[in-house]
């Protein structure tokens, strides 16, 4: 395949080998290109390196980007704790391993001034301490991902494990207040999470497969439902994935300003299509929504002026 179909800018490590033991150099990275700072999908364990992280941040006025787990009550859980994981047979993870997570590194963002960035979040306990959080001024965004606002638990059922992800799929009311938080603009961003695995990998115990949805493909379309059910305005699904990510990372895209860069995506909101996974350009074609109705799909994009049409 042809390479240049999209802009990549790094992120950076916040601690060396993404062991949460000791900072990375942070400093170097900056340089070389990197516009923030995560370990992925691992969490800072240490509440003392967070800290230091988010100070050191500062000096670049750069985002830390945390993946909220706190590992010890996660405890090796695969779905979401709940009737559902019992009647299963699976080890659950609780919504307050995330919670927690997201309380410290908000009171960490609190004490330091650091600019911080809360990846991928599940709850509706998430959503309520990051509205409060900003309602107090503190610098926190935050993303979701379109399968937390698209289904729910239920989609592991038959122990399908192209559902499995981290955070796990929550419950209904999870969903709604996620709906909620892109509505009134605690959530600032609709990000992909974008995690492609073989389906070697996929067809395993649920226990033993890898976590992650390839999610690319579907993001937009699952993100105009939004629109369609009155969630987001157009305008707003736009800002949540495109305007708001490019401002938090300070670049100079997601915006149709003159002098900006010329990256755009044009889109037929009309268009109806089936997802189909075996269709993916990407190589992995771990979905849960596979054989999915949609409407609305980009047909024509263009980057730095080349023009690629679907």
């Amino acid at each position: 395949m042809e390479e240049g179909f999209c802009s990549v800018y790094p992120i950076g490590a916040i601690t060396k080998g993404q062991k949460g033991e000791e900072l990375a150099e942070m400093g170097l990275m900056y340089d070389a290109g990197c516009r923030a700072f995560s370990d992925d999908g691992r969490p800072v364990m240490s509440s003392i390196v967070m800290r230091r992280a988010l100070e050191y941040s500062r000096t670049f006025n750069v985002p830390i980007i945390s993946h909220c787990e706190d590992l010890t009550l996660a405890d090796n859980g695969v779905m979401n704790e709940g009737i559902l994981s019992t009647t299963l047979g699976l080890n659950g993870v609780p919504s307050a391993a995330e919670e927690v997570m997201v309380a410290r590194d908000i009171i960490l963002s609190e004490l330091t001034g650091g600019r911080l960035h809360i990846a991928h979040i599940s709850t509706e306990g998430s959503v309520r301490l990051i509205r409060q959080a900003k309602q107090r001024g503190i610098q926190v965004t935050a993303e979701t991902c379109p399968h937390y606002f698209s289904i729910t638990e239920d989609a592991v059922k038959g122990y399908n494990t192209n559902a499995k992800v981290n955070p796990p799929l929550r419950v209904e009311k999870d969903v709604d207040a996620i709906k909620g938080g892109l509505q009134d603009g605690t959530i600032d961003v609709i990000a992909t999470d974008h995690a492609p695995h073989h389906r070697d990998e996929k067809l395993q115990e649920f226990d033993k497969a890898p976590s992650g949805i390839s999610g690319l493909e579907s993001a937009l379309s699952l993100g105009l439902r939004l629109v369609e059910e009155g969630v987001l305005t157009l305008d707003a699904l736009a800002e949540k994935m495109a305007f708001n990510p490019a401002r938090i990372i300070g670049i100079d895209k997601g915006t149709l300003r003159p002098g900006s860069d010329a990256d755009v995506t044009i889109i037929d909101c009309k268009r109806e299509v089936i997802i189909d996974a075996d269709a993916f350009a990407s190589m992995g074609k771990n979905t849960p929504f596979d054989n999915w109705q949609m409407k609305g799909m980009p047909v024509i994009t263009i980057v730095r002026g080349s023009v690629y049409k679907f």
